[in-house]
Order: C-alpha cells, then sequence, then structure tokens
C-alpha cells in the first residue's frame, strides 16, 4: 500500500474533524463568547499574563504540548504492536478525546481567571480533591522532565551513521542546539525594545536556525572527547546542564524565552510536516512494516493483551496527554487575547499534534521489520525518516538528519521549560510564597528532584544498561493519561454545575471514564510486574508510584462522585 493514502487520509480526516466536531464544541459545548474580557487583557502584566496574537500564541502552544511525545510515542507503538492499532488510535483518540481535553481545560480555565485546572477541581469537586491533584500532577511532572531530559541528552551523544558511511555526531546536534537556544533571546529582545512585528521578525531568524544546523557540524561539543568520559557519563553531564537550563528559562518573562522560542519551535514543527508532506506526495513510499505485528512477545504476552493497555499509555501526545492541560490552563490561558482563539489553539493544535504522530508513524512504516534502525531509539528513527524525506528537495541526508534531530530536540526543549515552569506555579499555590525567593525554591526543586533518577544505572531483564526514559516510558504514560482523565473530570464537574439541564458534559465524562480505566489498569500491571512477578526491567521506585498515583486517582474520582452526584449546585466564576 502506498504511504501517500494512509498520510493524506488522515490529513483529511482531521481536517473534517476541526470543522465539523470542533464547531460542534465551539458552539454548542462550550459557547465561546468573544464580549467576555479574558485574563490576558484585564491581568495583562507583562510578565505571564500576556495577550498575544493567535498565530503566534497558536505556534507556541503548539510546540509545548507536542515535544518528543508524538514522536516517541507513535514510534515506539509502531514498532512494538504495528502500524494498523497505532494509528487508530492517533486518529480517533485525536478527534474525541484529546481535542475535548485541551480545548475543555483551555476555556475552563479562561472562565476560572486563568487559574489552573486544579483550580477548577479545587472550585467545583473539593479542597480535599485540589491537594491531591496538585501532588498528582507534581509528580507526573517530574517523570515528564526525567524522560525527556535523558532523550534529548542521548541525542547529544549518540552517532547516526548514513548508507554513505557519512556520520552525523551527537556533538554537532549539541552545538546546533545552543546555538538555537540564544535565537529566540535575540527575537525576544528584537520584538519587545522595537516595532518589529513577530512575523517579520520571523523571517529573520528562521533562516538562523538553518544556518545554527549548518554550522554545528564544524563546531561539535563532544564532552566524551574533550572530558575522556564514556557516552553515559557524557549524557549525565548534558542532563545536568538541561535542568540549569530549565531553571532560567523558567523563571525569566514569557516574552523573552517562551514566546519566541514557542514561535521558532512551533515552525519546526511545520517545517516536519512540510518534509513529510514531500515525502508523502513525491517518494513513492510504499509500506514495508506489518500491519500488526507480534513484536511484542518479548512482554511475556501475546499480542491483544499487553496491547490493551499498553497501546494507549505509551501513544500519549498525539492521541490525548493529561500534560496538555497543564499548558492549557498553565501558561496558554494566561494569553488568550479572546475566546475565540480557544477553538484554534485547543483543538486545532491537537489535530496538528495528532499529524506530527502520524508522520513519525510514517518513518516506522516505510521500515521493514528487519531492519536495523528498528532497534534505534525513536528519535534517530525520526530523523532518519525526515532525512529521508528530505533527500528528495536534494537537500543532502546528512542535513536532512540533523534538521530532524536538531527538531527533535527543539520540541523537548518547549516541554520541559513549561514543565519547570508549571512545576513551580504548582509549588507556590501549595505554599503561598509567590515571591522571588518562592518562584525560584519551587523551580529548583521541580528541577532538581529528577536529578535522583537521571543519575540511577538503569539495566533491562538480562542486566544490560538501558536509557532512563525506556525504564519510565510505561509509568510516565500511564500517569499522564490518568491526568488527562483528572482534568476531564474537572472539565465534566464544570459543565454540569454551569449548565444544568443540559448534556454537555457528557462530551467529557464518557473519555474520562475510559482514560480512568485504562490508566489505572496499566499501573496495576507496573506493580504486579515488580512485586508479583518479580521483573528485574521495572525500576524498584516504579510500583511504589505506581501505587501512589492509583490511590490519588481514586480519592479524586470519589469526591468526583460526590460533587456530580451529591453536592449542591455551584455558582460559576464570572
Amino acid at each position: 500500500m502506498s504511504l501517500f493514502f494512509v498520510v493524506g487520509g488522515a490529513a483529511v480526516f482531521f481536517l473534517l474533524a476541526y470543522l465539523t466536531y470542533g464547531r460542534f464544541l465551539a458552539k454548542r459545548v462550550f459557547r465561546l463568547d468573544d464580549s467576555r474580557v479574558t485574563p490576558a487583557v484585564e491581568y495583562n502584566d507583562g510578565v505571564d499574563y500576556v495577550p498575544a496574537k493567535v498565530e503566534m500564541l497558536r505556534e507556541q502552544h503548539f510546540s509545548a504540548i507536542a515535544a518528543a511525545g508524538p514522536i516517541n510515542g507513535p514510534i515506539l507503538a509502531g514498532v512494538l504492536f504495528g502500524w494498523v492499532p497505532a494509528l487508530l488510535w492517533i486518529l480517533i483518540g485525536s478527534v474525541l478525546i484529546g481535542g475535548m481535553h485541551d480545548m475543555g481545560s483551555l476555556i475552563a480555565s479562561v472562565r476560572h481567571k486563568a487559574r489552573s485546572i486544579t483550580e477548577v477541581i479545587r472550585i467545583h469537586v473539593s479542597r480535599r480533591a485540589w491537594a491531591l491533584f496538585m501532588i498528582f500532577i507534581w509528580i507526573t511532572l517530574v517523570y515528564i522532565i526525567v524522560a525527556f531530559t535523558d532523550i534529548t541528552a542521548g541525542s547529544f551523544v549518540g552517532t547516526v551513521i548514513l548508507e554513505s558511511g557519512e556520520e552525523v555526531g551527537g556533538g554537532a546536534i549539541a552545538a546546533s542546539s545552543l546555538l538555537y537556544l540564544i535565537l529566540p533571546v535575540l527575537m525576544g529582545l528584537l520584538v519587545k525594545f522595537t516595532r518589529f512585528h513577530e512575523r517579520w521578525a520571523l523571517l529573520i531568524f528562521l533562516p538562523l536556525v538553518g544556518v545554527a544546523i549548518w554550522a554545528g557540524k564544524y563546531m561539535p561539543i563532544s564532552f566524551p572527547a574533550w572530558l575522556a568520559a564514556d557516552p553515559a557519563a557524557a549524557q549525565k553531564i548534558w542532563s545536568v546542564l538541561i535542568l540549569v537550563y530549565c531553571v532560567i528559562a523558567s523563571v525569566v518573562p514569557v516574552w523573552l524565552v517562551l514566546q519566541p522560542r514557542g514561535a521558532l519551535g512551533g515552525c519546526f514543527l511545520y517545517a516536519a510536516l512540510i518534509a513529510a508532506a514531500i515525502g508523502v506526495v513525491f517518494g513513492g513510499c510504499s509500506i514495508e512494516y506489518p500491519a500488526f505485528t507480534r513484536a511484542a512477545e518479548g512482554l511475556n504476552a501475546g499480542f491483544w493483551f499487553p496491547m490493551f493497555p499498553l497501546l494507549f499509555i505509551t501513544i500519549a501526545c498525539g492521541a490525548c496527554s493529561g500534560f496538555h492541560s497543564l499548558v492549557s490552563s498553565g501558561t496558554t490561558s494566561k494569553q488568550i487575547a479572546k475566546e475565540s482563539d480557544v477553538k484554534s489553539i485547543g483543538y486545532g493544535a491537537m489535530l496538528l499534534e495528532g499529524m506530527v504522530a502520524v508522520v513519525s508513524l510514517a518513518c516506522v512504516m516505510i521500515v521493514a521489520k528487519d531492519d536495523p534502525l528498528v532497534s534505534k531509539a525513536p528519535n534517530f528513527i525520526y530523523a532518519s525518516g525526515i532525512g529521508r524525506f528530505l533527500e528528495l528537495i536534494h537537500i543532502p541526508a546528512a542535513f536532512g538528519i540533523s534538521f530532524g534531530l536538531m527538531a527533535f530536540t527543539t520540541f523537548v526543549y518547549d516541554t520541559l521549560d513549561v514543565c519547570t515552569r508549571l512545576g513551580r506555579y504548582i509549588i507556590e499555590e501549595l505554599t503561598g510564597i509567590k515571591n522571588l525567593g518562592g518562584r525560584l525554591a519551587g523551580t529548583i526543586l521541580t528541577s532538581g528532584v529528577p536529578l535522583f533518577f537521571i543519575f540511577q544505572t538503569m539495566t533491562d531483564g538480562n542486566g544490560n544498561p538501558i536509557p532512563a526514559w525506556r525504564t519510565f516510558w510505561n509509568v510516565f504514560g500511564a500517569s499522564n493519561q490518568l491526568l488527562a482523565a483528572l482534568a476531564l473530570v474537572g472539565v465534566s464537574v464544570w459543565l454540569m454545575n454551569t449548565r444544568r439541564g443540559s448534556k454537555a458534559w457528557m462530551a467529557a465524562f464518557f473519555p474520562a471514564v475510559f482514560m480512568f480505566v485504562i490508566s489505572d489498569w496499566s499501573l496495576v500491571q507496573s506493580v504486579i510486574g515488580k512485586w508479583v512477578v518479580g521483573n528485574p526491567a521495572i525500576h524498584p521506585s516504579v510500583p511504589f508510584v505506581a501505587v501512589i498515583l492509583i490511590a490519588l486517582s481514586a480519592w479524586v474520582a470519589v469526591e468526583t462522585a460526590l460533587a456530580m452526584f451529591v453536592t449542591v449546585q455551584v455558582k460559576e466564576i464570572k
């Protein structure tokens, strides 16, 4: 089968969903109204509350939610279970669950003075549920930071060898990355202190991103060579430096780093989609990888189980991701200029992320099952696919792969400092300390705890070292999806309380139930796998965290049931 029909069909499916179900959510469920003054306008402080142009905010939001999730998850799931199950979950999940989740979290936050989704739960469920949810979120953020920091650091020490024998080294990607991080700061300063429009600034700085990618190979930063360290030690050094960057980026004003880097990162995502479109339309690529595969037999099970529930927690971003509710209600809601922008930014960006997931899956689909590339890390599979697509327009494979790895790294930066910033918000809300000392303490705590896990030596069942991100990916995915379920619960209760007599709340409630079941199912498997079966590949901390997450989610579920069916109506905050 031609790749064109699959990827092209997915694009048409997402477009129709945006025009139909997206419109239904905007008009009938959430009733978006531009006559309401948004918090970004009402509380404009030039730091966190800053109204943004819809195009720039969509790119920033898109870049923040996308990150490595819709690349890693679909590739891992495609390799394990085949491309058909992965594709179906991406399509259905994005439209009916992920889009509803993102849009609901965003408008609920906007209607509650840009408070986080946890505040929505506090107001409409209970204060106990709020505290439990805050703890749950913070634990999830720590695992997100662990997974994505380790993935990014791995990109800086790995090497891709092309068929021609040419190498694309991690040191070159690290150098390009460092150059890239400087560009958004310069762009932010230019836009802030001159009359330059964001679009003109993008025209200047986007070509400079290409220069950074090209220049990286001529000035590689190679810690293994410089410090006589092995790759594993070099990767840990990079992890520390990335976390230091997160501390800095998460406390500076959003106009200096978050907004300009989000705009550049969004363009990266669009460029990756264009590269894929070129490959799909002109490459004549056929699907080589099996539609269904029993590669999961290494998990000592058949095909359907563990595909249920692992498929749904392996592909989180790209179908449904609880992290999106934190971005929507943590940073994006503080920059919404008018309510009608919520459909484009909330629902539209989720469908675009679904398309990124389809493109990532396509990078697996064009590879034969026995190809050595299948055993590589997902970021290298993705970069190789993008490089193959770009070769069709005579871009050298080395540059194309560097572009793919750089794009991957760029997406992760957006997620990492947003996670750290959100972790800081949570510490501030729990402690009530919101001065400079509180901001620094919350940021350092959120970025410091992941160091414990990153510096652990992880091994598989045979005692071979494996990346930290692979060790924690399942519990990260399960906690992330359970977070989505809790956010959907909050939206459901809010809709029930404010739309009495309407069944609008069902659009969020049924997806919440599905995500609850699938996530807790996976967490229970982690507990059984370590404490009953004794699987040595499961890190000792995983079952403890799984039990905590299950208990927290169950408690929130009980509080929610009481709020929905027992307590009195809560008035909507105007």
